[in-house]
């Protein structure tokens, strides 16, 4: 999967619950709300402080590292 910052953050965690984790981390636990359905990952990361192009960094390395 090949993350970008208008990727839902829904969409991440349906294809790998795993990256759950990597939301937690960064203190969004957003993954379970019902917005996380419908919210980007800049979005989100926008409401909860986040850096979004880190996160979506992080997410594709994890997601590089399974290959």
């Amino acid at each position: 999967m090949e993350v970008t910052l208008e990727t839902i953050v829904g969409d991440v965690v349906d294809f790998d619950e795993d990256t759950a984790e990597i939301f937690l981390e960064c203190g969004m636990h957003c993954i379970d709300c019902p917005v996380s359905r419908m919210e980007s990952i800049e979005d989100a990361a926008a409401v909860h402080g986040v850096d979004a192009e880190e996160l979506v960094a992080k997410l594709n390395s994890y997601f590089a590292s399974k290959k």
